[in-house]
């Protein structure tokens, strides 16, 4: 049985993400955020991502912007226009993250088994979003309206989260009651 869940899930590296860190005051960066991602603010430990663009809200002071990869420069260059004068860090870190999808009906018992963040679907649904860690490793995670999930961590640890996906995908569901 634990054979045909193992295929329920694919583990797959992201398509390229740009990935912009933007630290501040959010309701004061809500608007550039919005200009930069046409994406909403999210609200707390949520992800507003359509189309490999949008914000991933990652603490009080933090949201993680998503854009195409040729479009780093330029949504640093808005950002650093519209934010002029105003306390605030953009940092594009791209090259430090990696991406994962797990796609498939079991893909929340699979990252289940990684982390001890409450991933019942009354607690992590569609449009949710988490920093946490998957086994040692830390990672922030959101789950998609399709239930696709996207798992970012750092890119020094990729190919190990890499490994790990896998293994908590072929080693069968846990399961929620």
């Amino acid at each position: 049985m634990a054979e045909a869940r193992a295929m329920d899930v694919v583990v797959a590296p992201a398509a390229p993400l740009g990935m912009i860190t933007l630290r501040g005051d959010l309701a004061a960066l809500a608007p550039v955020c919005a200009a930069v991602t046409g994406a909403a603010m999210p609200g707390v430990r949520k992800a507003e991502v359509s189309g490999g663009r949008g914000i991933v809200w990652m603490s009080s002071d933090e949201v993680l912007l998503l854009v195409a990869p040729a479009d780093v420069a330029g949504a640093l260059a808005q950002i650093g226009t519209a934010l002029a004068g105003q306390h605030h860090l953009a940092v594009d870190v791209s090259d430090a993250r990696a991406a994962f999808t797990l796609t498939g009906p079991a893909a929340r018992e699979a990252l289940g088994k990684l982390t001890p963040t409450d991933l019942r679907p009354t607690a992590f649904g569609p449009g949710d979003a988490r920093r946490s860690h998957l086994g040692q490793v830390a990672a922030a995670f959101w789950m998609a309206q399709g239930g696709a999930v996207t798992v970012v961590c750092f890119r020094s640890v990729a190919d190990y989260m890499l490994e790990l996906l896998r293994v908590s995908v072929a080693a069968g569901p846990v399961g929620y009651a």
